[in-house]
């Protein structure tokens, strides 16, 4: 996992190019050696304590560059395959119910696993995880954004051109997942923030 310089702080600017992997992260020292299809994972080391959902994003380092020296910068990241059993899809969002209650299955959670699509390609990844802090969302800007990425070299892959976008740039801060008040008026509904999962 990339080391960074904001112990436990959130980014709350999702135009930030801190957004991309957290402020002050810089490279790891190696790069995982993985199999599309395998279950890897993130471990915290505390429970997750702010009502929130997760999103997990893959990014396929450009050619030329590997795991450790992009910048995740440019349209190559997509949400991960949700494949597996609970807590091993790529993302995990609120339960609502029209209006009653609506709960949020990542509380609590201290680690979150999930599978790495088998539909890619070979090479150099960067694995994003960001779960959003929700209990301050209803001002812009509220919403905050606890963000990790790891490295990988991915092989087995059986190829595929999953649609992509930039990070940052996958969001306005005006998603209806993001600036959000969970408590009252109690939505009705939830929207998860970001593309559709990669299938």
């Amino acid at each position: 996992v990339r080391p960074y310089t904001s112990y436990n702080s959130p980014v709350t600017d999702v135009k930030s190019s801190a957004f991309t992997c957290n402020t002050g992260a810089s490279p790891a020292p190696g790069i995982a050696d993985v199999n599309a299809g395998d279950t890897i994972g993130f471990k915290l080391d505390q429970g997750l304590y702010h009502v929130g959902v997760i999103n997990v994003y893959l990014g396929k380092a450009p050619s030329g560059q590997t795991a450790a020296t992009w910048d995740g910068s440019g349209n190559n990241w997509f949400k991960a395959s949700p494949l597996g059993l609970v807590h091993e899809i790529s993302e995990l969002s609120a339960i609502t119910d029209g209006g009653n209650s609506i709960k949020f299955p990542a509380d609590g959670l201290t680690q979150y696993t999930f599978k790495i699509p088998t539909r890619i390609s070979d090479g150099d990844y960067l694995v994003r995880i960001e779960h959003i802090g929700l209990h301050v969302a209803q001002s812009f800007g509220g919403a905050q954004f606890y963000i990790a990425c790891g490295q990988l070299k991915v092989g087995g892959g059986s190829g595929g051109s999953p649609s992509t976008v930039a990070i940052p740039g996958v969001y306005t801060g005006n998603e209806p997942g993001i600036l959000i008040n969970v408590y009252y008026p109690i939505p009705a509904t939830y929207t998860q923030p970001g593309p559709a999962v990669y299938s």
